[in-house]
């Protein structure tokens, strides 16, 4: 068995449209109800689910640089810019 992932993205949402603003995608975002519809269903079913998770539902606040380097995995890379 190989175990793998991926980060499927898609076109953002408003507000991640303001903060990726070069290309203005954003990655799925399922909620919890769908995971086992996703997981579990053939390729024509999955795709029901690949939308842009609302902004309504989002948060968002800047950060420091820090979180740009891949070293750094700490949570320092969410903390809120003072």
């Amino acid at each position: 068995m190989v175990e793998s992932c991926t980060i499927v993205t898609l076109p953002a949402n408003e507000m991640l449209a303001e903060i990726h603003n070069t290309k203005k995608r954003m990655p799925l975002i399922l909620p919890r109800d769908a995971y086992e519809g996703w997981l579990g269903s053939q390729n024509d079913a999955a795709e029901a689910f690949i939308q842009p998770y609302p902004s309504s539902r989002l948060v968002a606040w800047p950060v420091s640089t820090y979180v740009n380097s891949p070293k750094n995995d700490d949570p320092r890379c969410c903390s809120p810019l003072s």
